[in-house]
């Protein structure tokens, strides 16, 4: 992209005020290896995540979860070979807070550890069955053994099901945790998905203010708000944000990596620009699509079929003159091209003159219209092809050379 459309965007973002990244630490917590795994074709191979956690450090993201390596020996062992790949990201080992889970984690040699337990009575009562101080002194004890074998690795808590709690019973959980300073931020989980921006906003900047960690922000999609409610945890004072490629995982998922770097770009693209390697998006959306088997959504942000594509004649003819009339991001920095649609009845003079210019012709304004009329015309009578127009395009261009 130039420097003046990038002066451009960069003068949008500005003008509507939300550039607040440029500003605000945050970082890119990816779960696709974790959070991913738990998707219903989610079944990597060992092969498999060691490409993906090449591609995802590559693209940029800031840390890179796995699921816990107590799983299974598959699991501990894949947790070893990608904390050795020596990727810029920072590999965390993702745990149940159990204090045998803690010891295999710190050994695999992970530069963090993220563990979590249900906070909600729902899973208080339905998933371990502990009270408020007792669930409170188990995470302490772990806390204790982890820091007693890997005193340098990063250590967060993670609250599950933080949005089925009141504030009061979260405040319970985090204030005593807090006092210990065994902690290197806390984690609050939409895990069900149905929090909504607003109670986001409220139970995040209260638990950033009340205990002054970093917090960091786990969303669910189930009502479908997952990056709306990310990009909001942000707002709130969230400083890691957790996503997964095309939002796989539990259920309908979680915030997608795609989805949360749109409206990062659309609030300041010169930030977002050089934190991550946004050209390599979409090969990154296409490798994890391949591994799980599954199409990527054509209206998915950024990287489906459909997201540069315009074909209403009025939005063709504003793009044409400038693409910042209806285009909130710049596909050539996704390494994506913008496409103007022509052979349907929907089009206009604009978009068919375009046309005509790409095919090299030169045509006037009326011999224009004139193919325009006839295509819509044939449009109205079933499907036209591009090629069908490309014809009336080259047919005109002889006529008037013969002319």
């Amino acid at each position: 992209m130039d420097q003046t459309t990038q002066d451009s965007f960069g003068r949008q973002a500005r003008g509507r005020d939300i550039s607040l990244q440029a500003t605000r630490f945050y970082a890119l917590v990816d779960s696709t290896l974790r959070e991913g795994e738990q998707f219903e074709s989610g079944d990597f191979t060992a092969t498999d995540k060691l490409e993906i956690a090449r591609a995802l450090s590559e693209f940029g993201v800031e840390y890179i979860k796995l699921t816990s390596p107590a799983a299974s020996p598959g699991a501990r062992s894949d947790c070893e070979r990608i904390a050795g790949l020596g990727l810029a990201s920072r590999i965390v080992a993702h745990i149940r807070c159990h204090a045998e889970d803690a010891r295999i984690a710190a050994a695999t040699g992970v530069g963090a550890i993220s563990m979590a337990i249900g906070a909600s009575p729902m899973l208080r009562r339905t998933s371990h069955g502990m009270a408020v101080r007792d669930l409170i002194a188990r995470a302490i004890d772990v806390a204790g053994e982890i820091r007693q074998a890997a005193p340098k690795i990063e250590l967060r808590f993670s609250a599950e099901d933080a949005f089925r709690c009141d504030a009061e019973q979260l405040l319970a959980i985090f204030l005593p945790l807090n006092e210990t300073g065994l902690f290197d931020r806390f984690g609050l989980a939409d895990t069900m998905g149905g929090a909504t921006p607003l109670q986001v906003h409220e139970i995040v900047g209260l638990i950033a203010r009340q205990t002054g960690r970093p917090i960091e922000f786990h969303g669910h999609n189930d009502t479908g708000c997952a990056v709306a409610n990310t990009c909001t945890a942000l707002d709130a004072g969230a400083t890691h944000l957790n996503a997964t490629v095309l939002g796989i995982g539990e259920r309908n998922g979680i915030a997608s990596l795609e989805g949360l770097v749109a409206a990062l770009y659309a609030r300041d693209p010169a930030a977002t620009r050089a934190k991550y390697r946004l050209g390599r998006l979409a090969a990154l959306s296409s490798l994890v699509a391949g591994k799980i088997k599954v199409d990527i959504p054509f209206n998915h942000c950024i990287v489906g079929r459909t997201a540069f594509t315009h074909k209403a004649g009025i939005h063709a003819k504003a793009v044409l003159k400038d693409p910042h009339s209806y285009e909130l991001l710049d596909p050539a920095e996704f390494g994506r091209q913008r496409n103007v649609l022509f052979a349907h009845r929907l089009a206009g003079h604009n978009a068919i003159g375009a046309r005509a210019r790409q095919l090299g012709l030169q045509l006037d304004a009326d011999t224009v219209r004139q193919v325009t009329n006839r295509a819509k015309m044939m449009a109205d009578e079933g499907p036209l092809t591009s090629d069908e127009v490309d014809d009336m395009l080259l047919a005109a261009a002889k006529r008037r050379a013969h002319a």
